[in-house]
């Protein structure tokens, strides 16, 4: 009986140790290579660029649920929630972070400061100004990405060949969000070449914005959205109270149009993150992010909403519809 039991004990014991061994194998299908998305905040131009992200590794044979796990974080706005996020992307020992937009890709990387956790970053206007690089050829360290300068240049032209008697342009914007103040600085910049007054209203949270919107509008023939996460995130009521004045809502980027702006030739986001992806499959398959220079997209794109356009009574020159992406009811 005694012998039995030995036995029996020897058998537990070797059972035991396989059970543990195979849940160590388990976990090391930790070979899943782990990525976090962090978002500053949910609207159609970043949600475009996350997707368009996720495609471009899909592109290049890393699949969510496959032989990668997604992780999907929002920050809703908030610089504090976005700090939190990437801290614990870097507690969870992320392979990749994925930061869309200025704030949280400040926020991956002063998380990942001590730790060799590469960060790609995408949306993002001026990566210098934003002290997320060293050089745009050369970032120096664990981040680099896509930036999303818009072509202000091109969207005042815009004004101008559509409006050529309206000269006071507007520009609601977030103070707290550097890119913006990049954009605003910029557009003043060029104002006075292309024969434009800048009126410009900074703004600190989304609740300030009707009446930001109310203030501003009755001083002005044109409204200039910047790439703006604060004011994207509310352009139904950006919309809204520019067509109660028969105020033209010129956008920087096609999400604009379509949620009822005018017109706008800028970048295409999807495109931008896709891009990013590629950037992000060629760090997983080992090339050092120092090395990688920030990109930006050279194509721009034209986009009109016809609906819009109607409504405000305004006419379109044919030589714009022919060479842009038209937006209307049904499509």
């Amino acid at each position: 009986m005694v012998g039995f039991l030995k036995f029996f004990r020897v058998i537990s014991i070797i059972v035991l140790t396989v059970v543990v061994l195979m849940g160590c194998q388990n976990g090391n299908s930790d070979d899943v290579i782990k990525i976090g998305i962090t978002q500053i905040v949910e609207h159609p131009a970043l949600d475009r660029n996350r997707e368009g992200f996720i495609k471009g590794l899909e592109s290049r044979g890393f699949i969510d649920g496959e032989n990668i796990k997604i992780d999907v974080k929002n920050a809703q706005g908030d610089t504090a929630s976005a700090q939190l996020i990437a801290d614990t992307f870097v507690s969870n020992k992320v392979d990749l972070i994925m930061a869309i937009a200025t704030p949280t890709a400040q926020a991956a990387k002063n998380a990942t400061m001590d730790h060799d956790i590469p960060v790609v970053f995408s949306a993002v206007t001026d990566p210098l100004a934003a002290g997320l690089v060293n050089t745009m050829e050369t970032p120096g360290e664990n981040v680099t990405g896509t930036s999303d300068m818009t072509p202000i240049s091109k969207q005042f032209e815009l004004i101008k060949s559509l409006f050529p008697n309206k000269t006071k342009v507007g520009i609601i914007f977030n103070t707290g969000e550097s890119n913006s103040q990049i954009q605003v600085d910029l557009a003043k910049s060029l104002a006075d070449e292309k024969g434009l007054t800048i009126i410009e209203k900074g703004i600190t949270s989304s609740n300030e914005i009707q009446d930001a919107l109310i203030s501003l509008l009755p001083d002005v023939d044109v409204l200039y959205v910047p790439t703006d996460n604060t004011v994207a995130s509310a352009m139904p009521v950006v919309i809204e109270k520019a067509t109660e004045l028969n105020i033209p809502v010129i956008g920087s980027e096609k999400a604009h149009v379509e949620s009822g702006a005018l017109i706008t030739e800028g970048i295409d986001y999807f495109e931008l993150g896709f891009q990013t992806g590629l950037m992000a499959a060629d760090i997983l398959e080992g090339k050092d992010p120092k090395s990688i220079s920030v990109e930006t997209l050279e194509n721009t794109s034209l986009v009109i909403n016809l609906d819009t356009a109607q409504e405000l009574n305004i006419t379109i020159p044919d030589s714009f519809k022919e060479r842009g992406e038209l937006i209307e009811s049904g499509e």
